[in-house]
């Protein structure tokens, strides 16, 4: 799947959690699936503890997190 497909899996509605990045409108936000990954589970054992998640929603995650932590910083 390219990035822009990936890209659109992740939502934000500032109805919802606060206005936090969500998966595919549903209340499971990028940053839970985030902590999953950091807290040391494969995308294996994360598709089994959320089983309303699909890979390219990991993968729309990873994305999602890289791009915001990617931008220039001016150092003065």
């Amino acid at each position: 799947m390219n990035s822009e497909l990936l890209a659109a899996r992740i939502t934000v509605n500032p109805k919802q959690c606060c206005g936090r990045p969500c998966i595919r409108g549903m209340r499971i936000r990028v940053s839970d699936v985030l902590d999953l990954f950091a807290a040391g589970l494969s995308a294996r054992e994360i598709l089994e503890e959320m089983p309303d998640l699909e890979a390219d929603d990991l993968k729309a995650s990873l994305l999602y997190a890289s791009r915001k932590l990617n931008h220039p910083v001016l150092v003065a």
